[in-house]
Parts: C-alpha cells; structure tokens; sequence
C-alpha cells in the first residue's frame, strides 16, 4: 500500500525520531546550506513551523522537509490543495488517522527487544507481537476509513481509502491470523536438512506440520500413521539441549528474518503514513491559531513559474501575527507583470514586515498550503531567496559590505528564472553611491535572467534611477508616515521621496529633553 497524499505518484522520505535523545536532537537541527539558512533566518520560519508543530517533533520535521523540499508542480500543488481543503473539512477524522500511525510505530517501540531479539527463538517471537500488534492497528484504520471514506472528495484521499477497502479485506486479516497461529509452533517444531560436506548439516528448511502424523484418536493406531522415527535428548544432556537449540534457530532464523521483514514492511507504510499526514497536521493547527485571530487565509491562485502575475490582498506576516497575539496589518500588492518591486519609505513602517509577507506566501503557496492573505494569485516561484542586511558580529571574518558582497554571490550561483529574490538593504553597509551602482548591476541582471526582485532600500539614489527609467515592468511602494509621525504600517503606491525622516529621530531623541 502506498500513502501518497502528498504526491499522486511518488513516496516521500519519512522522518523519523532516534530513540537517542542525542541523535534525535542532532536530527532536529536544521541541517541545510548556507543559502537556506538565511532564508529561513530572514523569514523567521523556525516561529512558523514551530506554531504548526507545538510540541510534535515528528510534526517539526514534517513541515520543515516539504516546505524545503523545493517547487511542486502546479498540478501537486492543486493535488494538495484538494487534500488540505478535505483535511479542514473533516479536521477529527485526520487527527485520528495521524494518531494511529503514532500507535503502530510506538507500539513497535514498545515491545521488548532482548539480547536474543536478533536472532532465532528471539527475532521470530518478537516479530510475531510486532505483526499481532500491527494488525489490530491494521483494523482500527480499516474501521476508520469505512466510517469516514464517503466524507472524502480529493484525488488523494479518494484512492487512499479506497486502497484499504480493497486490500486490508477479512480473507486478508484471516490469512495473517492462520500464519501466526502456525508460528506459535504449538504442535512442535518440523525442521528438514541435508548432509553436506563432511556430513555436516546444510540446507534447513522448516516444514508445514503433515496433518496425518498430528495425534489424535484416529491415529492412535500406529497402522494408520505414516512411520517416523526420533531419539529423546535425556534431562541433563546440557550439551545435546544447546545442539538441538542452535538447530532450531538456524530454522527459525528463515522464517523469523521474513516474518520481521513483512512488519518493516507494514512499519514504513505507517512511518510514511505518519509523515506526510503529519503535515497536514499540522497545517490545521497554523489553520486554527490564524483563524483565532481573525486573520484571513486562503488557498492561492498558482501558475507556472514562468507566469508573471503577483496579485494579493491583505497579504500579512503571520510569524508576526503569532507574536503579537493578534490580527496584523496587511496590504494589498498588484505587481502583475512586474519583474522588480522597489520599496522605499519611512522607518519602521513595515517594509521589512511586507518583505516577509511576500516571501512566506510564496513558500507556503508553493508547498500547497493557504497562504496569508484574503487573495493572492502568482506563479510559483522555482526558488525563494533572500539578501537581508546583517549587524557586525564576532562571527564575521570580513567588514560587513565584503560579506554582502560574498553573500550574493552564493545566491548568483543557485539562482534560475523563476525564482524570486527578495532584498532588504542590501549593499547599504557601504556609501550610496558605491552600493547604488552595485545593487543596480545585479538588479539588471537578475532581471534579464527572469528573476523576479523585490528591494526594500533607504538608497534614495538606488530607487531613483528605476524611477528615472520608468519601465512598464516596475513597481514602486512606499511606507508613509502619519502627521504625527506615527506608523500605519501600510504600504502604498508611490515614488520615493528624497527623505530620511530625519525629524522623527529627532522627536524620538529629545522629545523629553
């Protein structure tokens, strides 16, 4: 059986916690490159994901791989799209088929694995609990599925339930049953083997029981049994009893290693099951904690990544919303056709914020998520990547404008048409002039690429330039101050202008002196 509820045609990489706390702690960190790092540091991501996951680990992992698994396809995106909106529609149902692929991997943790677990006697007794224990498992999301399978409407979940109906059966409960009956070995051990080299013993082979050799009161006559012939090993015969137990490990090693492979078997599909309806999971839960805020979600309009439409409505941060404990500020953004979006303004007027609105709605759209807003509608970016200003710290091996420098650099070689780009100060750790012609050359040439750019700058001679060009191709956005100099953290169309605020400082400063 497969799961496939993430992908119509393919398997993903289960995740999977050590039992080690220190290997599962090394598992937890985020282990990815440099370029990645500063995506999900500029994003603030780890606040996404860990508002989905709570305090499921497994959760963690899940969310964190397929939102940087890279671009799905338009059609896996709808594909997921159709499961997710099935998944808040019958949110219960999807907790309960997450909680019982949790029960078979932790009751297989649960079953005690000896020192002669590995081998023999050992391996087969504990891989028939595994198997009683997976099968009963087996029923209860058996049951589950006849319950709820008619609830269902999407491609995914559809072929889902309709793939248990068909193969988790009575006749196929019935076979597992009847083969672990045999396995007891209630009626003794039937073991075959062929002298070899040196009339040592090879080719074990455990039989099935012959019915007519079994006891009973039609063959207590021995005319009506087949002959057969043994020897009895006396009481303290030690050496004999351990010869005899080695003979019936290597026999039961056959079927013990098959018996333990069909319960991997079952264990992966659960282990899988657990992973991908983990994410789902746990986009309910960012559904749920969203909507008791009152801040809109919505499922977005996606095209091909070469499509150039960016439209939005009311596009928000949500990591920010999540810390304020409320609604926040969103803005509205027609940027269709656009290649290069300038953001100038104000400080503190929510520039930055925008920046991460944008490039969180293109992660989450991409990975078949709603997104954060009222409305949006976007070609799926083919990589998301981002060029924020960093503070000097004791990590920095060179002066800030060479770590820029170096920085873009790394994203110059990764990035592709498609992809977006988003900027916040970036080459401001040196003067304007010098940071103006530098950020214009990458600019232009990240465009011819077909990349799409975003830039918040306070370069008045950077923005300037575009808006000398005034190519059709070109948005500009401004965060405005109010009278007062207060802050209404939204973002409108507008050329830049030629100040700094300066007087804002200035009443921040001394406005108690």
């Amino acid at each position: 059986m497969k799961v496939h509820l993430l992908y119509a045609d393919r398997d993903v990489e289960a995740v999977e916690i050590p039992r080690n706390r220190q290997a599962a702690l090394d598992t937890l960190a985020l282990h990815v490159d440099s370029v990645t790092r500063e995506v999900v540091s500029d994003l603030d991501l780890e606040t996404l994901w860990q508002a989905m996951a709570g305090d499921d680990e497994v959760v963690l992992l899940a969310v964190r791989q397929t939102m940087l698994a890279g671009p799905a396809t338009v059609d896996e995106v709808h594909y997921r799209q159709d499961v997710l909106a099935d998944c808040l529609a019958n949110s219960d149902v999807v907790r309960r088929l997450y909680a019982i692929a949790c029960q078979a991997l932790e009751g297989e943790r649960g079953i005690y694995r000896g020192f002669f677990s590995d081998h023999g006697e050992g391996l087969l007794t504990r891989s028939v609990q595994v198997v009683q224990m997976l099968l009963d498992v087996l029923r209860t999301l058996r049951r589950l599925g006849e319950e709820h399978a008619a609830s269902f409407r999407s491609t995914g979940f559809t072929r889902f339930f309709a793939e248990l109906e068909d193969q988790l059966d009575d006749a196929y409960f019935a076979e597992v049953e009847e083969h672990l009956s045999m396995l007891h070995f209630k009626g003794g051990l039937v073991l075959s083997a062929r002298l070899g080299a040196g009339n040592q013993s090879t080719a074990y082979v455990l039989r099935r029981p012959n019915p007519e050799n079994r006891s009973g009161w039609f063959t207590t006559k021995s005319v009506l049994r087949k002959p057969n012939h043994g020897f009895t090993i006396p009481d303290r015969d030690e050496s004999s009893f351990r010869a005899l137990g080695e003979l019936r490990d290597r026999g039961l090693d056959i079927v013990a290693a098959g018996l333990g492979e069909a319960a991997e078997h079952v264990l992966s599909y659960f282990r899988a099951l657990r992973t991908e309806v983990g994410f789902y999971v746990g986009a309910l839960t960012l559904h749920d904690r969203l909507r008791a805020l009152d801040a809109p979600v919505t499922f977005p309009e996606v095209h091909e990544p070469s499509d150039p439409r960016l439209r939005a409505r009311d596009l928000y941060d949500p990591c920010l919303a999540l810390h304020l404990g409320r609604r926040a500020v969103g803005n509205d953004l027609d940027a269709d056709d656009a290649r290069l979006v300038v953001v100038t303004g104000a400080n503190q007027g929510g520039k930055s914020t925008f920046l991460r609105s944008l490039g969180i709605a293109h992660l989450m759209a991409r990975s078949g998520l709603f997104v954060p807003a009222s409305e949006l509608a976007t070609g799926l970016a083919a990589g998301i990547y981002t060029h924020f200003r960093r503070e000097e710290d004791a990590t920095m091996t060179s002066g800030k404008f060479d770590e820029e420098l170096a920085r873009m650099s790394l994203i110059a070689d990764r990035i592709g048409p498609g992809s977006v780009l988003l900027g916040n100060e970036s080459f401001g750790a040196t003067n304007e002039r010098e940071g103006s012609d530098i950020a214009t050359d990458v600019i232009d040439a990240l465009e011819d690429s077909g990349v799409r750019v975003v830039i918040v700058t306070h370069m008045y001679d950077l923005a300037h330039r575009y808006e000398v060009r005034a190519r059709p191709g070109t948005v500009f956005l401004r965060a405005d101050r109010n009278d007062d100099g207060s802050r209404g953290y939204r973002l409108s169309v507008a050329p830049p202008l030629p100040t700094s605020f300066g007087e804002d400082v200035y009443r921040a400063v001394f406005a108690d002196a």
